[in-house]
């Protein structure tokens, strides 16, 4: 026995290193397993309130601002912000009374999309961004859209996905909403109150998904937490009545595509309940040049088809945005 293990011994020590190098794939070298850029949580005092971002990639690079939805927060570019910032700064921030930023009571402050962007514009001063790109979904759209009117020549390009600008967009699930923005009644915004359960959080993040098995269940734990936190539900829903404003600003969202012509990349979730295809193509008509994907995925797209939507929007960004 000892004799054999001599031999085997012996055996192995006789194989060069290039024998053993070539057991190991060229895919797997350090140098092409490169860590992901690291991501920082960070807080910024504006108008009193402290304001939560997340910030990854080199400071002196150009500036992608990720804008959230309802109901969540900066939390849902969680995965996409690493894959963004080895070349771009990519800053993502949560709204007042969403995420880790600041809940004042409501009877001390305002709840408004005017307010939101208003907040946002000011955290960009802060940081000192001249210009950005901006990704926007979901609330995100109308909060980035009246920041563009606020500084249409800071606005880089955008990357629209299941966010509205155009009426076409407003479909059935926005029913009971408009009928609250109808009559402002306690019946009609009690009415709403199940689009803050788990049942819906959960069904935003599984419906029209192509693969429901690739949605992690921290997305509806995560933000039912947060929607459950005292006093948030009045502000969802102060924030739901106030999506009445919007709709108004759409011609002069409208304007801003056609005079200004940013680059745009359109991603969409073709199944989305929230803000159907039909809010997607209406955009063709005053940015005729957009790039658009329809795929086939639902309201928060970037949980399933990450793996789609990186390199179209990493395409899109070194094309347009990138130093040159």
């Amino acid at each position: 026995m000892r004799s054999l293990i001599i031999c085997l011994m012996l055996a192995a020590a006789s194989m060069t290193a290039p024998t053993i190098a070539s057991a190991v794939p060229a895919h797997a070298t350090t140098e092409d397993r490169k860590a992901p850029a690291p991501v920082h949580y960070r807080t910024a005092k504006i108008d009193g309130l402290d304001i939560f971002y997340r910030e990854a990639g080199p400071a002196d690079a150009p500036v992608v601002l990720l804008l959230h939805g309802f109901p969540t927060s900066s939390h849902m570019f969680r995965n996409l912000i690493p894959l963004l910032a080895d070349r771009y700064r990519v800053i993502a921030p949560d709204y007042p009374g969403y995420g880790q930023s600041a809940s004042p009571d409501r009877s001390t402050y305002a709840y408004t999309f005017a307010g939101a962007a208003d907040i946002i514009d000011k955290l960009m001063v802060h940081l000192e961004t001249k210009s950005y790109a901006m990704y926007v979904m979901d609330y995100g759209a109308p909060v980035g859209y009246r920041l563009a009117l606020k500084h249409p020549d800071r606005v880089s390009g955008l990357i629209i996905q299941n966010g509205n600008a155009y009426e076409e967009g407003l479909k059935e699930f926005w029913d009971p909403i408009k009928t609250y923005w109808s009559d402002g009644s306690d019946k009609s915004r009690e009415a709403l109150s199940g689009l803050l359960t788990l049942e819906t959080t959960k069904f935003q993040y599984t419906d029209g998904m192509e693969d429901v098995s690739r949605i992690s269940p921290d997305n509806w734990v995560h933000d039912q937490a947060l929607l459950d936190r005292p006093g948030n539900k009045d502000i969802q829903l102060d924030m739901l009545y106030d999506y009445r404003t919007n709709v108004p600003l759409y011609p002069d969202f409208q304007s801003f595509f056609r005079e200004r012509k940013p680059p745009t990349l359109i991603v969409w979730g073709k199944n989305d309940y929230i803000f159907p295809e039909a809010g997607a193509h209406p955009y063709l008509k005053d940015l005729p040049d957009a790039e658009i994907h329809i795929l086939n995925s639902g309201h928060f797209l970037l949980e399933e088809k990450l793996d789609i939507a990186v390199p179209l929007i990493n395409d899109f960004l070194d094309r347009n945005i990138a130093k040159k």
